[in-house]
């Protein structure tokens, strides 16, 4: 089963000529999942051909303008388009109210139930799930109550190995076996174990999300061994002390924290338009994580 990331936009709060707000889809099997909406989400995901009906859930992350001013646009895009399937939409308390108001001056009637799912943006608990994932909050330290993400896949069933079997199985019984079922000995023939015709369960796979935030080294603890974390890297080491006065992180803090918490691969992004290189963030993270790379934008990680 796909779970895919792709990157619409990495860029930190003043825009930059060819770097956008943040914005990502997260894509699991038939399904999308937003994370964050920045101003001209809905643009990159016309560039990149992310189909807004097929959005399961929009995760924000905080409220500040480079993280959701695409929002609204993006729900009145899709009432027009004729979307009627539900959305779900986790955000810190106070999202709702302004979606809610600016329905309300605009008088638009969306075509679609919507519901709000509010963050505690200083635990880490549970905030969604469906039959595909658990995701849960991380405690971001920001200017403003802020929470990451992190996207848990839960566990699989283990596929079939056809060399294993049998002759002659009926299609349901292929279909009970695939769904990890026994089947029953009969008198045309004996009974089957699902554990002696497939081969070992894939690993869940974990993506973790750290927006906003100051350099957290407890939250290694919380997504050690994920197998994808995006940490925002707004500035370089020289300008630490800025990172601090803002709550944002340097690229050598994303991998000191990468390193810390064993992941397996680190996407640094929100980088400060000040930058427009960006080969020296991505040096910085590679003295202490060799593997980083830039969340630039249309980059696709497949897990």
């Amino acid at each position: 089963m796909t779970f895919e990331l792709k990157i619409l936009g990495s860029a930190s709060a003043t825009p930059v000529l060819s770097r956008h707000p943040t914005a990502q889809v997260l894509t699991v099997g038939a399904h999308n999942y937003l994370i964050d909406c920045g101003e001209g989400t809905q643009w990159q995901m016309l560039e990149h051909r992310v189909r807004p009906h097929h959005l399961r859930a929009i995760f924000i992350s905080h409220l500040h303008g480079d993280h959701y001013f695409g929002l609204f646009g993006l729900l009145g895009t899709m009432h027009l388009q004729g979307r009627t399937q539900a959305l779900t939409i986790i955000g810190p308390p106070g999202l709702d109210e302004v979606l809610t108001t600016q329905a309300r001056v605009s008088n638009m009637q969306l075509g679609f139930t919507m519901a709000f799912t509010p963050v505690d943006t200083e635990a880490h608990a549970v905030v969604y799930e469906d039959e595909q994932l658990t995701v849960s909050s991380l405690p971001m330290r920001h200017r403003i109550p802020c929470a990451g993400y992190l996207f848990a896949e839960k566990p699989r069933r283990a596929n079939l190995l056809k060399d294993r079997l049998p002759a002659g199985l009926l299609p349901q019984q292929l279909a009970r076996l695939a769904q990890g079922e026994d089947l029953e000995a009969s008198d045309e023939q004996p009974g089957l174990r699902h554990a002696d015709v497939a081969g070992p369960a894939p690993t869940p796979r974990r993506y973790a999300f750290f927006s906003d935030t100051l350099y957290t080294p407890a939250l290694a603890d919380l997504i050690r061994g994920a197998d994808l974390l995006y940490h925002e890297a707004t500035f370089l080491e020289e300008l630490r002390e800025r990172a601090a006065q803002t709550h944002h992180s340097t690229a050598r803090q994303a991998a000191q924290l990468a390193q810390a918490a064993d992941v397996k691969h680190l996407l640094l992004g929100h980088f400060s338009s000040r930058y427009k290189n960006l080969g020296p963030l991505l040096d910085e993270a590679h003295a202490v994580f060799p593997t980083a790379e830039l969340a630039t934008e249309g980059l696709t990680v497949t897990l």
